[in-house]
Parts: structure tokens; C-alpha cells; sequence
């Protein structure tokens, strides 16, 4: 090729640079969403393809008045986007700034993960041997960023004796859930959805209510360690699984976690094999 013709000369190279034009948008597409993933910011997408739909067919059925309030929504909407969701904007420019984006841990998923269940089995026992109350939510592919909004955020390696001392009465933090969210601390204290489901044993307190409550809109896995019988519990999908041995709860600990990589592994092995292909 000629130094200085156009790409459009050449048909092959035109395909090309479309096709990498495609992808690209697509990359970008994908990465804002796992950025606003779990957040508030989901819920503003939602209503933007409302409003987006609203206005397509007032435009199709002739509604002047409601075509002209979804024109002016979409002209200003943006704006408030900006200022209202100021925080989310600046972490994901931080996160494109550190290279975080695009940047991977050195540490295998797997080996964090060994690690954390090995933390959370030895504080629970811990815990419930000396009946310390705890509830301790572990986020997987439901975001429970809204949730650790409401605490205090600590974003610190899972040990056992962190979680420990988290829980341990009349220290600040130990009211109310702590969140783990890529096998780190992500935050304590933090408020969990309360279950109003009228079949719940009137022997359960607000620890379990509030572990089923989030188990039925996420699917997040919730221990609950009992302060009046040391008694240890696991929600998941609506469940509850009570008055667990160590040994099964460590097993069941265990098999949901693992469940979870089988589920993103073979997922990344369908992409793999699309792409292959």
C-alpha cells in the first residue's frame, strides 16, 4: 500500500478497521459496566432506557408533549448524571488512572480464596466456641456495593483475627455486617436488608433475619454466628442452613465458594472458545 492513501482504498483493511472499531466499543462498553456493576448507578441505566423507550414511542405514536418533556430529559439529564454521581465518575477515573482497569492481581483467584474461607472457618469456630455474635456477607455475582455504602469501609486483607476482633462486644464496629467483596474487608458495620418472611422460627433474631433478608435479593452467601447460643448458620438464595458443625460448615463453606469459580471459570472457557473458534 502507497504511504499516505486512505484506508478506503482498500476494501480488506477497511473490513479490518471496522472490526476492531466494533470490538473496541465493545471492550469499553463491558468495562463501564463491571465498573458501575452493584452500584446506585445500575439502577440510573435502568431508567435511562426507560426514558429512551418512553421517548421512541411517543415519537411513533405523534405524543408532541411527552416527546418534547423525554428530549429535554435526555438534554439535561446527562448533566445531573455528572453531578449526582460525582463519586462513581471519580472512581472509575482513578481506577483508569492507576491502571487498575486493565491490570491484574499477581496473586491466582484461587489461592486468595483458599485463604480466605481458611480465615473465616477459623473465626467463626472462634467465635462461636466463645459466643460472639457475628454476621459476616460474602458478595459474589450480585454487587453489594449499595450495602457497604452504609458502613464503615476498611478495604483490608481477610484474617481471621481482623474478623475477630471486628466482632468482639462493645468495640465500634461490631454492630451490624461485615462485607467481603473480593476476598477483602471491603467494610463493617454495615446495615443488611431485614427478612419479612412470616415463616421465620420467632427463636431467630435480627442477625438471621437480616442474613435471609439479603440472601433473597442477592446471591451472597451470609454466616451467622449466635450471641445467646454460639450456634453457627449459612444463608444462600433464600436458605438457611442452622446449627452447623464445624466440619459441614466448613465443607459447605467450601463447596459454595468453589461452585462460584467453577461458574466464572467455565464462563471464561465459553469465551475463550467462542473467540477460538
Amino acid at each position: 500500500m502507497p504511504f499516505g492513501l486512505p484506508i478506503g482504498d482498500y476494501p480488506i483493511l477497511s473490513y479490518l478497521a471496522s472490526i476492531i472499531d466494533i470490538l473496541l466499543v465493545w471492550f469499553v462498553v463491558y468495562k463501564l459496566i463491571t465498573i458501575v456493576r452493584g452500584t446506585k448507578a445500575v439502577q440510573l441505566l435502568k431508567g435511562i432506557i426507560v426514558i429512551v423507550l418512553v421517548r421512541v414511542f411517543s415519537y411513533l405514536l405523534g405524543l408532541k408533549t411527552l416527546q418534547y418533556l423525554m428530549d429535554l430529559a435526555l438534554t439535561w439529564g446527562f448533566l445531573a448524571i455528572i453531578i449526582i454521581f460525582q463519586p462513581e465518575l471519580r472512581r472509575a477515573l482513578e481506577h483508569l488512572g492507576r491502571g487498575r482497569l486493565f491490570s491484574r492481581s499477581n496473586v491466582p483467584e484461587d489461592e486468595e480464596q483458599i485463604k480466605t474461607i481458611e480465615a473465616i472457618t477459623k473465626s467463626v469456630q472462634y467465635m462461636a466456641k466463645r459466643r460472639i455474635g457475628a454476621l459476616i456477607c460474602i458478595e459474589r455475582e450480585t454487587g453489594l456495593s449499595d450495602y457497604i455504602e452504609t458502613g464503615i469501609p476498611l478495604n483490608a486483607k481477610t484474617s481471621s483475627e481482623l474478623l475477630i476482633n471486628i466482632f468482639i462486644p462493645n468495640t465500634p464496629l461490631h454492630d451490624g455486617a461485615v462485607i467481603l467483596q473480593k476476598n477483602q474487608v471491603a467494610a463493617a458495620a454495615c446495615y443488611l436488608p431485614l427478612s419479612e418472611s412470616p415463616f421465620i422460627s420467632k427463636e431467630l433474631g435480627t442477625r438471621h433475619r437480616a442474613a435471609l433478608g439479603i440472601s433473597e435479593v442477592t446471591d451472597s452467601i451470609t454466616i451467622v454466628v449466635s450471641e445467646e447460643t454460639g450456634s453457627i448458620s449459612l444463608t444462600k438464595n433464600g436458605e438457611l442452613h442452622r446449627d452447623l458443625e464445624p466440619e459441614a460448615f466448613q465443607e459447605l463453606l467450601e463447596k459454595e465458594m468453589q461452585a462460584k469459580n467453577k461458574s466464572a471459570s467455565s464462563t471464561r472457557w465459553q469465551w475463550r472458545g467462542k473467540k477460538s473458534g
